[in-house]
């Protein structure tokens, strides 16, 4: 598809094993954006990770991603129907959504063409949300870890787009009548291991693999051991999450 930034079809198994699911608060609150809760919309939907929480309290939910590859590893849900598609130009019917929203994959959008889009999409009294979560945090010594393996190994290495994740999409256009987000996180129980597997998803870890043939995990393993301490012990993990809430005129 013109204008895809594919960063993930080649590991969305990986992606699937070793990203962290959504808290259940999160779709509690989504679902009071809207007064009917017929139909919901997952725009750039990965293998579905917000997909099926949104199942919960709507009756229906459309899911859709422009990697093929995201879509054939995604959660599959009785309520949950999944497509390939980008989310400039769905392919949907007019007015087939309640709530639109996009899990960690609002800084990837063209918003030029993504805002008429959605207005199309969109019923009346329709609300729209973008989602994205921030660095990993468990520890004083583990943090450090983790932020000189993003700012200083893989600084040159991230996406243009990466930045905006970083600054809760607030550097975006949001032509919306917003809405007051709620302050929340992700909260994840791993192992040094699960760790290691969804650091290794990062988009600027495999940039920086083909960039200079090396793996900047295995540069920071021994750092990230020692901090962690007994590998096989799960530790708490929490991810901020950023949101920005509008609704569609």
């Amino acid at each position: 598809m013109a204008g895809f930034k594919d960063h993930f079809s080649a590991h969305a198994q990986d992606y699937r094993a070793c990203r962290p699911g959504y808290p259940p608060a999160l779709f509690a609150w989504l679902s009071t954006l809207v007064q009917r809760h017929g139909a919901a919309l997952d725009l750039g939907c990965g293998n579905g990770q917000a997909s099926a929480g949104l199942a919960g309290y709507f009756a229906t939910v459309q899911a859709l991603d422009p990697s093929a590859e995201q879509i054939a590893q995604a959660t599959r849900h009785a309520r949950v129907t999944y497509g390939v598609a980008p989310a400039e130009a769905t392919g949907l019917p007019a007015q087939c959504a309640d709530l639109i929203i996009a899990a960690q994959a609002f800084h990837w959008f063209d918003h030029a063409r993504f805002f008429p889009e959605l207005r199309r999409l969109a019923r009346p009294g329709g609300a729209f949300a973008a989602i994205g979560y921030g660095l990993c945090r468990v520890d004083a010594g583990v943090d450090r870890v983790i932020d000189h393996l993003y700012h200083v190994m893989l600084g040159a290495d991230w996406p243009p787009e990466r930045v905006h994740v970083e600054q809760g999409y607030r550097s975006l256009p949001f032509p919306l009548t917003e809405l007051t987000a709620p302050t929340l996180q992700i909260e994840e129980r791993w192992t040094l291991a699960h760790l290691t597997g969804y650091l290794a998803t990062w988009s600027g870890v495999k940039a920086h693999q083909r960039r200079t043939r090396k793996d900047p995990l295995a540069a920071i393993a021994d750092d990230l051991r020692r901090a962690w301490g007994k590998p096989e012990e799960a530790r708490a993990i929490a991810w901020p999450l950023a949101m920005r809430a509008g609704r569609i005129a």
